[in-house]
């Protein structure tokens, strides 16, 4: 029985692996599957065959070699290594009997488990799933080499002796599914001989000893033997001349075992090729019991229990290794999500921005949020929601939390509204080293001469001294090309070593996440070690920071750090700007962001997925969530799916700043606008009385007054066209208040389709959750339909004060701009540093399309004036300032922080809202 078919079998298996693996790396030409065999002794047995194997079907193996008293700790922490590594598809233990403990066993990750050994494989091999588990290869080896000989399993019983573990059990398994009565037994068991003698095929697991005579085998009995004789490494096989019809030796068992499990790692790559394609989402939405009257926000998220998030990852098609688990609903996602999914079409891309608000807001939040829940929960179509993260200082000062409000929020809002993971601590830590870096150079520089300072930054380490990275490209900036420090000359180690900073000129302050006016002037440097280098300076809120910006745009973790590099923090005494990169501080803040830069993955009330990311001022900076969250989203949810994010403040700033700074980063094109409004806002803006945070509103606005409204709606039919301007379709949401009446509703969604909004619908999603913006959801999937026209509103080669004008003239309707001394001064300082190129941020404020807040409706002819002109060039912007603009928030009479408390019994937060 020691056929022809045994090299036909091995040739057989050989071929199908090496024309899988060739079709997948037609797709995937980087592709190239490797086997790690973690060894523990000096058995080297089928190591040459396992090598030519592997070289013959085109995939790599490593051997892990480890010394053979290597403990069950040692092997598993090898184990756990190879199960990390993204490049290894299979997994093979070659190590000592007495150490395949079920602990070690199932140490290994059940996909890369390519000998079945782990309870995982064995369980599906049993249950009967064996195309979704890896099958033992010596188990398959035997039962292919039966199969190609023409034994007839049907009926016959079939001894294994001396099998262990998976190996006795895949045994089993086989034969029994073959129709065979299946035996096992030890060497050592008294009745052996009258089991040999029933036998009709007999499987020999381990080495035969010496003491059973081959006599206790019937003539004509088929024999596999499948043991390896490690001890002296040579196969343990009876004697041919006894049995010469029914023996199959060790060779042929160990050869197409090897075989076969090649061919399950190539299986494992298969699968894992599979795996990184975009898969359906497979969402569990969870259910909502509405009451009425709506209890309070942090009521509504403590009663809802959210999914765990690696349950909702894995619903949405993220993979087990793309995830950062932060506690129980939170998680932060690997931005290789990206690379896994270059070649699949993004979804729809929705913005939601709003008309010019009250200082109450009207809802953008509450508005995405309820519409990713009708979307998903309830139109069953995919979509994701990308929100800013909210600063702590207005969640303690007056404005609240910003994680949507009602029946629309994301959960548990406590998580959302406090630290979540950390990324505007690491944005404060990050700013402030920089800041301490500026002041620290000028101190050295001040107190130290050339000689002794070069000496310094280029020290000599045990004998030797190196420039740093950051420092030679400092060289190379300088246009020094030396390596050798020992080789500057005097003039160019004075160029290396000073930047002369002119202090007057420092635009980098240090920051807080907290609003205290008090910081907004403070005198630095008093103390006796700083020597005289005291000078005025200031605190920002945290999400003022340009790092901020810069996470917020950034495309990837290289371009964060080229962006963290070219911030520029003040001039030097001859006009050029210093970077980051100058002070050689970038490295160490990418250390401090590598982590920020991953989106946060939270979820609605509905259970629908959400990213929280980035969240910059929306004066000084843009005012929208990060670039990353919404490429990102925008894969996961398909062709199909939808993603949508929201714009700071009103469409004149959030939106146009959206369209011209972050769509330019990014390269996305939005497909439809969505215009947040309220009736309270339009009566606002129709005459009504000034709204003041924590006062009761004015009768006005809780008592119908159609005439109100309908003055009001001029400032909805402006935002409306501003995002016509960029060629997006509009629909307008109608944030419902239980105070709006009918008629008011009406009469706003009338105007606005007149007005060139492509629908408008009145949404309830405050008071039932998703199931208030169906209507909502509907509208937008059939805007979203429309073929996109967008453009940008200017060209960023016009010069500055052209592009300032433009957005002026267009967007907020005025006249004219008048630029102060200041300003002109700086536009042609950032001209000729090269920035004059770069997209304008318009620093305004929010409450009015004018300069003057108490301007509503739609001010017509006025003089915008531009106090000053600012620059974030790591960012990618400038930024005028309109007026004056507080980058430090204070605190009210009575703060937020008056209700914030926490339950000391169960832990529970209080008072947020």
């Amino acid at each position: 029985m020691r056929g022809e078919a045994v090299p036909d079998t091995l040739q057989d298996v050989v071929q199908n692996s090496k024309e899988v693996l060739g079709l997948l790396q037609e797709k995937n030409p980087s592709f190239k599957p490797v086997l790690a065999i973690i060894q523990a002794g000096e058995d080297n047995f089928m190591q040459e065959t396992n090598q030519h194997l592997a070289a013959e079907v085109g995939l790599d193996i490593t051997h892990i070699c480890l010394p053979p008293d290597s403990g069950e700790d040692e092997i598993i922490d090898e184990i756990l290594k190879v199960n990390e590594d993204t490049r290894v598809h299979g997994l093979a233990l070659q190590i000592p009997e007495n150490s395949f403990s079920n602990k070690v066993l199932n140490a290994l990750k059940p996909e890369k488990d390519v000998d079945g050994v782990t309870d995982i494989n064995l369980g599906k091999l049993v249950r009967g799933d064996a195309h979704e588990c890896f099958i033992s290869p010596v188990a398959r080896a035997v039962i292919e080499l039966l199969e190609k000989s023409d034994v007839d399993f049907n009926g016959k019983k079939v001894l294994v002796i001396g099998a262990h573990g998976s190996l006795e059990a895949a045994l089993h398994c086989l034969f029994q599914r073959k129709g065979s009565l299946t035996m096992s037994c030890r060497w050592d068991v008294p009745q052996l001989q009258s089991k040999l003698q029933e036998a009709d095929i007999v499987v020999l697991g381990s080495p035969k000893p010496e003491d059973i005579p081959l006599s206790w085998i019937q003539p004509g009995t088929t024999i596999l033997n499948c043991s390896h004789d490690a001890s002296a490494g040579k196969l343990e096989c009876g004697s041919p001349q006894v049995h010469p019809s029914g023996l199959l030796v060790q060779d042929d068992v160990s050869l197409l075992a090897a075989a076969l499990r090649i061919q399950n790692v190539v299986s494992s790559g298969r699968r894992w090729l599979r795996e990184q394609q975009y898969t359906r989402w497979r969402l569990h939405c969870l259910k909502l019991q509405p009451l009425s009257p709506v209890p309070s926000d942090i009521e509504i998220s403590r009663a809802q229990t959210p999914k765990a998030v690696e349950v909702l990852a894995k619903e949405i098609g993220l993979l087990a290794d793309e995830i950062e688990i932060y506690g129980k609903s939170k998680a932060k996602v690997r931005l290789s999500v990206l690379e896994r999914l270059r070649d699949q079409a993004d979804g729809k891309y929705v913005l939601v921005a709003g008309i010019t608000p009250t200082p109450l807001g009207e809802g953008k939040s509450t508005v995405t949020v309820g519409l990713v829940q009708a979307l998903t929960a309830h139109l069953n179509v995919n979509s994701f929601a990308c929100l800013r993260q909210p600063s702590q200082g207005p969640t303690f000062g007056v404005k609240g939390g910003a994680a949507g409000g009602g029946y629309a929020q994301v959960i548990p809002m406590e998580e959302f509204n406090l630290h979540l993971t950390g990324d505007i601590h690491a944005i404060t830590a990050a700013n402030n080293l920089l800041a301490a870096a500026i002041d620290t150079r000028i101190l050295h520089e001040n107190t130290q001469t050339d000689k002794a300072l070069y000496n310094r930054l280029v020290p000599l380490v045990n004998g030797v001294r190196a420039f740093s990275k950051i420092q030679l490209a400092r060289l190379k900036k300088l246009g020094i090309h030396k390596t050798d420090p020992s080789l500057l000359t005097e003039e160019e180690v004075n160029r290396f070593a000073r930047l002369s900073i002119d202090p007057a000129t420092i635009t980098w302050q240090r920051v807080l996440d907290t609003n205290d006016r008090f910081l907004r002037k403070i005198t630095i440097g008093l103390g006796k070690a700083e020597k005289g280098c005291s000078r005025q300076a200031q605190f920002d809120i945290a999400v003022a920071s340009e790092i901020m910006a810069v996470l917020a745009l950034t495309n990837g973790l290289p371009d964060m750090k080229e962006r963290l590099g070219r911030m520029v923090v003040a001039s030097d005494k001859s006009g050029r700007p210093v970077t980051a990169d100058d002070l050689g501080v970038t490295g160490a803040l990418t250390v401090l962001m590598k982590d920020a830069i991953k989106p946060n993955l939270m979820q609605t009330l509905e259970g629908t997925p959400v990213f929280v990311h980035a969240g910059p001022f929306a004066n000084i900076a843009h005012g929208n969530s990060s670039v990353l969250a919404d490429k990102i989203a925008l894969k996961l949810v398909g062709e199909e799916g939808f993603v949508v994010t929201e714009a700071g403040f009103g469409a004149d700033i959030g939106m146009e700043k959206f369209f011209n700074i972050k769509c330019r980063a990014s390269g996305l094109v939005p497909n439809v606008v969505v215009l947040v409004a309220t009736v309270r806002a339009l009566k606002m803006h129709g005459g009504g009385p000034n709204v003041t945070a924590g006062v009761p509103l004015k009768k006005e606005y809780t008592e119908e007054n159609v005439q109100l409204v309908a003055d009001g709606c001029c400032n909805l039919q402006k935002q409306i066209q501003i995002a016509q301007l960029f060629g997006v379709p509009v629909v307008v949401a109608l944030n419902v208040f239980k105070t709006d009446t009918r008629a008011e509703i009406d009469l706003v969604c009338e105007l606005a389709k007149r007005a060139g909004a492509f629908d408008a619908v009145p949404c309830h999603h405050w008071s039932v959750g998703g199931r208030g913006s169906v209507d909502l959801a509907r509208a937008v999937r059939e805007a979203a339909n429309k073929r996109s026209r967008f453009q940008f509103l200017y060209d960023v080669q016009l010069p500055i004060a052209e592009k300032i004008r433009t957005i002026a003239q267009a967007v907020y309707g005025a006249k004219d701009i008048e630029l102060s001394p200041e300003a002109e001064s700086k536009i042609d300082r950032y001209t000729q540093q090269g920035f004059g190129n770069l997209p304008i941020c318009m620093a305004k404020t929010h409450l009015s399309l004018s300069h003057e807040p108490d301007k509503k409706g739609v001010p017509r002819g006025f003089i915008l004036p531009i106090s000053d002109v600012r620059a974030s060039i790591g960012a990618g912007f400038i930024y005028p300032l309109v007026g004056t603009m507080s980058t430090m928030p204070g605190l009210p009479t009575r703060p937020c922080f008056y209700d914030i408390d926490l339950d000391t019994e169960t832990e529970q937060v209080q008072g947020l809202f």
